[in-house]
C-alpha cells in the first residue's frame, strides 16, 4: 500500500478543519468518498476533491501538504501516523490517543497537543502559544504523551498541563506550566512568570527569566532522577538531552497554590 497522499491545489481560501483525515475515519473510504469529506469551514462547503489532490491508500500513513490555515490535523488520532510538510493551523493533534504526527515546519496556531492523552508530536520548526495548553474552560491542557519542537515557543506552554512530557529545544515564552497539576516540562530557556499557579509538575530548564516570590528555593544537589530522564529524552530527541542541567538549584512552588510542584534550573 502507498501513503494516503493529501497534496494543496492552491492556498487554502479559508480556515480547514481536517479532523476527519485520521486512521479511524478514513478506514473502509475508496477515493471518491473521501474526496466527498466536507472540510471548509464556512457555508460553501468545500470537500478534500475541491482543495486537495488525494493519492496513495494508506490510511496508516497520511501525508498533507502544511499550510498555516489547516486546523485539528490530527484531532482524535488513535494510531498511525501523519505527516506534515511544511506549517500547521491551530489544534494539532487536540485530543489524540495514539500515533505520530510530524511537522516539518511550524505550527502557526496555539493549543497543539491540547488534551492529548498519548501518543507523539514532533514539530521542527517554531510554534505557537499554548503548546499542550488548556483550551478556555477546559480543566486540563495536555493529559499524556510526548510533544517535541525543535525551535521556540509562545506563552502559556502546558497551562494546566496534567501529564506527559513537553520538550523544547528553544526558549518557551511566558507563563509556561501556569496552573500546570502534573507532567514534565524540559526547555532551555523559560520566560517570566514560569510555573505561576502550578499545584504540582516539574519545570526543567538551563535559564529561567524570573520566578514569581511564591517560589521557594530549596538548595542545590545532586538529583538521580536527572539522570535516567537524561538518558529516555536522549533517546527520543537526540541531543536535548543536553537541555537536562546536573546539579541544578531546585524551586518549590507555587506556594500560592497547592505547592507541591518544583522548578529545576541549571
Amino acid at each position: 500500500m502507498a501513503a494516503l497522499t493529501f497534496t494543496l491545489k492552491a492556498t487554502p481560501p479559508e480556515r480547514l478543519d481536517l479532523s476527519a483525515l485520521v486512521l479511524e475515519r478514513l478506514t473502509g473510504l475508496d477515493a471518491d468518498a473521501i474526496k466527498a469529506l466536507v472540510v471548509g469551514t464556512s457555508r460553501d462547503g468545500l470537500t478534500v476533491g475541491d482543495l486537495f489532490d488525494v493519492s496513495g491508500d494508506d490510511p496508516a500513513d497520511i501525508r498533507l501538504s502544511g499550510d498555516e490555515r489547516l486546523d485539528n490535523i490530527g484531532r482524535g488520532l488513535k494510531g498511525g501516523r501523519i505527516t506534515v510538510e511544511g506549517d500547521a493551523g491551530i489544534y494539532l493533534g487536540r485530543a489524540m490517543k495514539a500515533g505520530l504526527i510530524a511537522v516539518s515546519g511550524s505550527v502557526r496556531g496555539p493549543y497543539a497537543g491540547t488534551a492529548m492523552t498519548g501518543g507523539t508530536i514532533r514539530i521542527a520548526g517554531d510554534a505557537a502559544d499554548a503548546v499542550g495548553g488548556a483550551v478556555p474552560g477546559a480543566m486540563h491542557g495536555q493529559a499524556g504523551g510526548l510533544i517535541t519542537v525543535a525551535g521556540h515557543v509562545g506563552a502559556y506552554a502546558g497551562d494546566r498541563m496534567r501529564r506527559g512530557v513537553l520538550v523544547v529545544e528553544g526558549y518557551v515564552g511566558d507563563a509556561a506550566g501556569a496552573r500546570m497539576v502534573g507532567g514534565t516540562i524540559l526547555a532551555r530557556t523559560l520566560g517570566t512568570r514560569a510555573g505561576a499557579g502550578m499545584k504540582r509538575g516539574t519545570l526543567i530548564a538551563k535559564t529561567v527569566a524570573d520566578l514569581e516570590p511564591t517560589f521557594v528555593p530549596t538548595g542545590t544537589y545532586a538529583m538521580p532522577f536527572l539522570t535516567i530522564l537524561r538518558k529516555w529524552v536522549e533517546s527520543e530527541v537526540p541531543g536535548a538531552g543536553a537541555l537536562v542541567p546536573s546539579n541544578p538549584m531546585r524551586y518549590r512552588g507555587d506556594m500560592a497554590a497547592l505547592g507541591k510542584g518544583e522548578v529545576i534550573v541549571g
